[in-house]
């Protein structure tokens, strides 16, 4: 009887960097984190922690307010 594989939780990549600031006009790194769809990606997805993660959701909402990501 195979054992499945364990998975380690991925590290918030904002935590591990230092790099705290999550600034809406920082348009690269936002895109990172929304699909195709332009829907917003979960934490399980992309490993950020849930501060970080509360953060990258107001940026990118104040992002499509200013028009510099998609809302569609």
């Amino acid at each position: 009887m195979q054992r499945k594989p364990k998975f380690r939780r991925k590290v918030c990549s904002f935590c591990s960097s230092g790099d705290n600031l999550i600034d809406y006009k920082n348009v690269e790194t936002l895109r990172y984190y929304i699909d195709s769809r332009a829907r917003i990606k979960n934490r399980r997805r992309t490993g950020v922690c849930a501060k970080h993660q509360r953060q990258l959701t107001k940026a990118i909402k104040r992002a499509r307010q200013m028009a510099l990501l998609p809302y569609k």
